[in-house]
């Protein structure tokens, strides 16, 4: 035992024991019951005091790495080794859990575990069902698209120039008068609640929204350090707004038109209230839009952004729920200074949307392509959803209330009693039958399951529904 501590380290003397000590441990020349000489002995050999050495081995044993047994002697414990191990790898539980970012709800974990099942039945998915993408006509698209080695790089901050230039003149069509430069292309609907938290808002802020809400199953916000605060629709809005809205800043995210989870769609009565309100107050809206092109019937309500006279309604789109949600693409409507910062931030956090799904995605807005499939799609869910709405007649009509829908992919089933918990989640899980419960969009909701008629088909339908129904017994 040559070794001995260095004086002149910055370390002290009773630490550079123990590391010695533990190195030891590790390499493996001090095997598990292993006797360490006596305090004296390792005193004389590292020439320090013995309270130096007590103060050494204090330590290890309080680590756990040596002990004393009866009769006598220290020795090297059973699970030293893994302990060192354990020590010597970074402590990745606490870097997850004092994380900014907030883990999603358990249920939603599952959900999109369990979505990936192809056995189970999806009542309650927000996405099309594959049969209902025109996989083909994309693959047929892709021979008339023209690829420049240009077009294969990296889109300009705001994204690609022509997909901007078409979505100008698609947004028309809502009445809706945004020049190129007043839209940036996100990688869907769910980036630009990302950035529109990272580079709009303090820490701190209000997110208003009604309740129930998509943002609560997602937490774009929350993770961001903001306060969400959620009131029913028919509270007082204007008097909360104004109590909040005085003490932070503040924004509010609204879905008028086809409402996630409820289905729900705004009068115009309510579009202008909400406008009129938000902007005696200077309160910012977000209009999250991705459902409007699913309206069954021809839509006359116009857009919050087509009222908006003042720049204060940030308008997002997507395809995602239209078209495919692969091709990840969606876009934000705001006044220049703010598409500008948040390209900004969008170059600093993925340097653009793909490339590839921005030529197809103006190819297909440009050659009214995605309005023949539009047409096509509308008459497919809307007999879908009619084919639901029988079926909740006829197995649900004694237990549960909710709207005959009027496009996009949801009914907001509402059951007579508090029923609705992570019991009765898991229990469906167990046959198969997969649901989103209302308490991921209101944790207080027990009454509520979102049913969606998109996704699974038919025979599915009627066979989860059924399922359900006995569940329920």
């Amino acid at each position: 035992m040559n070794w001995k501590p260095n004086r002149s380290s910055h370390l002290s003397l009773h630490i550079q024991i123990t590391d010695w000590i533990k190195e030891r441990i590790q390499n493996g020349e001090w095997t598990v019951g292993t006797k360490l000489p006596a305090q004296r002995r390792l005193a004389e050999n590292f020439e320090v005091n013995r309270s130096t050495v007590v103060a050494a081995l204090d330590e290890l044993t309080a680590d756990g790495l040596i002990e004393t047994r009866p009769g006598g002697g220290t020795y090297i414990s059973n699970d030293s080794w893994n302990i060192l191990l354990k020590n010597a790898q970074p402590d990745w539980d606490k870097h997850i859990t004092e994380s900014i970012h907030e883990p999603n709800y358990h249920t939603i974990q599952l959900i999109n575990e369990y979505e990936q099942d192809q056995d189970i039945i999806r009542l309650g998915t927000g996405e099309l069902s594959p049969s209902l993408l025109p996989a083909d006509a994309i693959e047929q698209a892709l021979q008339s698209i023209t690829l420049q080695p240009r077009d294969m790089g990296y889109s300009e901050p705001k994204g690609n120039k022509k997909l901007r230039s078409v979505l100008s003149q698609h947004l028309k069509n809502r009445n809706i008068h945004a020049s190129p430069d007043n839209i940036l292309i996100v990688s869907g609907a769910l980036q630009a609640l990302q950035l529109i938290s990272l580079g709009l808002l303090e820490q701190g802020s209000v997110v208003f929204q009604e309740s129930p809400s998509y943002l609560n199953s997602v937490h774009p916000f929350q993770s961001a350090g903001m306060q969400v605060i959620s009131f029913q629709k028919n509270e007082e809005m204007q008097t909360k707004l104004k109590n909040y809205s005085s003490r932070k800043q503040s924004i509010f995210y609204t879905v008028p038109t086809l409402h996630n989870p409820t289905g729900s769609t705004m009068t115009l009565g309510e579009r202008r209230h909400l406008l009129e309100t938000c902007h005696s107050l200077h309160i910012p809206i977000i209009e999250d839009d991705v459902y409007h092109d699913l309206l069954f019937s021809h839509d006359t309500l116009p857009a919050l952004k087509a009222l908006d006279e003042s720049g204060q309604v940030l308008y997002i789109g997507s395809l995602s729920k239209t078209l495919s949600p692969g091709l990840r693409i969606g876009w934000i409507v705001g006044p220049q200074p703010v598409i500008n910062r948040l390209a900004d931030i969008k170059m600093q956090t993925d340097y653009g949307s793909s490339a590839i799904s921005q030529q197809i995605a103006a190819h297909w807005l440009q050659s009214q392509l995605y309005e023949k499939h539009l047409h096509v799609l509308r008459s497919e869910l809307e007999k879908r959803a009619q084919f639901m709405h029988t079926l909740l007649l006829k197995y649900f009509s004694d237990a549960a209330s909710w709207h005959k829908p009027t496009g996009g992919f949801y009914i907001w089933l509402r059951f007579n009693k508090p029923i609705v918990n992570k019991s009765l989640f898991l229990r469906l899980i167990k046959q198969q039958i997969l649901i989103n419960p209302g308490y991921i969009y209101n944790p207080h909701d027990q009454h509520h399951i979102r049913l969606s008629y998109a996704y699974a088909d038919l025979a599915e339908m009627e066979k989860g529904l059924v399922i359900l129904k006995q569940a329920l017994r």
